[in-house]
């Protein structure tokens, strides 16, 4: 049946031309755009995911500056410690020199003041932007990435450098909570005295003929034999042969059967060994030890003449614990850095006290080979007073001395300041190589992390790439085959309304 009010052929054509409209707008915009989602209406759920991943490749990008601001202020830190560090090495060569006394010591120490003043210089220029990491103790966090997890939350995630203070800041005694405890003085000792340490050692009974004594001072053997001798004589003889000896800083007196021996070596014990062979009933023993008397010993030590500060063994150190020793009528802190140790504190208290150049002391740290204990010894020779009060306290929450503590004290114009400063620069040279390495270590991170994020950002940006850019060969052929039905379409609805006109033959 034929109608002139309904054209099906039309509707069906039209339909048809519609459809391949709409296709060409949606490939027309795929070209013009590159995209195949290019809003939420084309796929929600692929714009929205990558809606998401592009805010995070906008993050990283801002990371990515953060980094290179850090590695950049790191890279200032790292070159300033080697800076200080060769400065310092060339501090220690002027320290040998003055070593020797036949050179001009004045003229040294300018030299070492000039180079002190070029390393503070350095110190205070070492900046990027404003931020110092050589001085101040305080950690610098650096932006180093974004994690997402699963339920959508995102956490920031930093890269910690931890400030080097390479300052020569005494630091700040705290008033925190007692821990004097953890610096204690050996044997209870009240006074640096310059005093010699004595072992007495008694002959007595009667010695026989051929009845043969023998004393090993200080791993010297030395040997009497008897021939019918008074215990006097026998003391006697040792006392001849220890002066005999020229050991450094040992002596020997005798009074009766009993001999003195005596020892004024600051940093060193003397061991004493005292043996009889008789025939008869003739005794040799050590009776008397560094003043303890009523021993009846065959071997004992003459302590060092030094007094000494035992360290903790248990106890941890915390950034702002101030450690202060009292000598004579000067007392000299120190304040522990973050991240430091006993060993620190030791060599941080020594560095002090050689600071404070007190005629004829001078000081020494040790460390016990067994129980791993690091001291502080400090001796007198008698050359200024010949006894010094000794105490010690320690308080925590003090502000801390800096890494190069004690190098504005070095001054080699004496023979003791020159013998002080030799250990003080190696203290100072090795504070300098950590922190350069720190830096070092810092900087290499911070780089291997700025390389993985621009890799990411790649990775990201090719993903995103990959869900919403357009496939442009295939839309190429999509879009030539929509041209061809658009034609197709636009010539059908043409025939389709033609077939109306046909009915007119049947009316003629």
């Amino acid at each position: 049946m034929s109608s002139i009010l309904t054209n099906t052929g039309a509707m069906v054509a039209l339909q048809t031309l519609k459809g391949v409209n709409v296709n060409m707008a949606t490939t027309q915009n795929e070209i013009s755009t590159g995209k195949s989602v290019s809003s939420a209406k084309d796929n929600s759920a692929v714009w929205a995911i990558s809606k998401v991943m592009e805010a995070d490749v906008n993050g990283f990008k801002a990371i990515s500056d953060s980094l290179a601001l850090g590695e950049s202020t790191v890279a200032v830190a790292r070159q300033a410690s080697e800076t200080v560090t060769d400065l310092l090495t060339d501090i220690k060569g002027k320290i040998v020199a003055a070593q020797e006394e036949n050179v001009d010591r004045t003229k040294i120490q300018t030299d070492i003041s000039a180079l002190r003043d070029q390393i503070t210089a350095v110190v205070s220029a070492a900046q990027f932007n404003g931020l110092n990491l050589i001085q101040g103790t305080e950690d610098v966090d650096i932006l180093s990435s974004l994690d997402r997890s699963a339920d959508g939350s995102v956490a920031a995630t930093n890269i910690t450098i931890s400030r080097q203070d390479q300052s020569t800041a005494a630091g700040t005694y705290g008033s925190g909570t007692d821990i004097s405890a953890n610096a204690v003085i050996a044997d209870s000792a009240s006074a640096v005295a310059s005093s010699a340490n004595t072992a007495v050692v008694s002959y007595a009974n009667t010695w026989a003929a051929n009845d043969t004594a023998t004393l090993t001072v200080a791993g010297v053997e030395l040997s009497f034999t008897a021939t019918g001798a008074a215990v006097a004589d026998v003391a006697s003889f040792f006392e001849g042969a220890i002066n005999g000896l020229g050991l450094d800083g040992v002596t020997a007196s005798s009074s009766g059967g009993d001999l003195t021996i005596s020892s004024t070596r600051a940093f060193e014990d003397l061991s004493v060994t005292s043996a009889s062979s008789t025939a008869g009933d003739g005794d040799a023993l050590i009776t008397s030890l560094n003043g303890t008397g009523s021993l009846t010993l065959a071997t004992g030590d003459i302590s060092k003449r030094a007094e000494q500060i035992d360290m903790s063994t248990a106890a941890a150190v915390s950034e702002g614990d101030s450690y202060k020793v009292t000598v004579g009528s000067n007392s000299y802190n120190y304040i522990a850095g973050k991240g430091e140790s006993m060993e620190d504190v030791a060599k941080g208290l020594k560095t002090a006290i050689d600071g404070g150049s007190i005629a004829g002391v001078t000081t020494k740290v040790v460390q016990d080979a067994t129980t791993k204990q690091w001291s502080v010894q400090i001796d007198n020779d008698g050359t200024g007073s010949t006894s010094l009060a000794l105490s010690t306290a320690a308080n925590q929450d003090g502000k801390a001395s800096g890494g190069l503590f004690g190098l504005d004290k070095i001054d080699v114009r004496t023979d003791a300041g020159a013998s002080s400063a030799l250990d003080s620069i190696e203290t100072l040279i090795q504070s300098s190589i950590d922190a350069g390495a720190n830096f070092g270590s810092a900087q290499a991170r911070i780089e291997n992390q700025s390389d993985f994020i621009s890799k990411l950002t790649d990775s990201l940006k090719s993903g995103i790439g990959t869900l919403v850019d357009a496939d442009m060969e295939e839309v190429s052929a999509r879009l030539t085959a929509l041209q061809t039905q658009q034609q197709l379409a636009v010539q059908s609805l043409s025939i389709a309304n033609q077939a109306p006109q046909s009915i007119l033959s049947l009316f003629r």
